[in-house]
């Protein structure tokens, strides 16, 4: 036996772990019918290839999102088969924080910096007093925005141990919500580069971290992305 031998995962963890992937595939499920209709909406075009009617509407980039979720699940395979071949520990996860962070935010970002029906003739506008536009946005607006960098917010501390606390995954939520709306006016993209996108944003990604805490890697814990060395035994 070795100190750094792997333990099997506690019943108890097991059976959460699955009772939380059955409740996200039941969540997914339940959204996806609700919005079926909509969706359908883009499918012809999505189909055909077309630009317009598929990747310049939100419907075609959720469309495709949830169509790309099967080569994602491939992906997050095969990194997770390369990394225990080469005995690193945590594998699963490791891979799966990777593809979530990109899979998870990159739709969104599509579709926040979609340019609007005036982009590049109206003026690029600011909304820098805090809490002003929360009333325009609606339920529906507060809702997309929290999850813009929801994605980012659950599995960066998962794979990266510099972002495991909140306070440093709201910066980072920020930070990136910051580089949104800058290149939204930089763009003139027909949008209101707001302060409350920002403070939304951010919200929705420590929302996301508390979510995934139970998960976090800690400072105290020898990288997971490294194959443990096998120690010399003594005589």
């Amino acid at each position: 036996m070795t100190p750094n031998a792997s333990l099997p995962s506690p019943p108890g963890r097991t059976r959460g772990g699955i009772v939380l992937l059955v409740l996200a595939i039941l969540g997914l499920a339940g959204a996806v019918f609700v919005v079926r209709r909509p969706l359908m909406m883009s499918a012809p075009a999505c189909m055909a290839g077309r630009w317009h009617g598929c990747f310049d509407t939100f419907n075609g980039v959720v469309l495709l999102t949830l169509a790309g979720l099967p080569l994602a699940a491939l992906v997050v395979w095969a990194l997770a088969r390369r990394r225990r071949a080469t005995g690193v520990l945590s594998a699963w996860r490791i891979s799966l924080a990777e593809v979530g962070m990109l899979y998870g935010t990159v739709p969104f970002l599509w579709m926040t910096l979609m340019p609007g029906g005036g982009a590049g003739t109206v003026p690029a506008r600011v909304s820098l007093v805090p809490l002003r536009d929360l009333a325009t946005m609606g339920p529906l607006g507060i809702g997309g925005n929290l999850l813009v960098f929801a994605a980012l917010g659950f599995f960066a501390p998962m794979r990266f141990a510099a972002s495991a606390s909140l306070p440093r995954v709201l910066a980072l939520g920020a930070g990136c919500s910051v580089l949104v709306e800058t290149a939204q006016y930089a763009l003139r993209l027909d949008r209101v580069s707001s302060v409350d996108d920002v403070l939304v944003n951010a919200t929705g990604a420590v929302l996301a971290a508390l979510a995934s805490r139970r998960w976090w890697r800690t400072t105290t814990q020898a990288p997971a992305d490294r194959p443990h060395p096998t120690p010399t035994p003594t005589r």
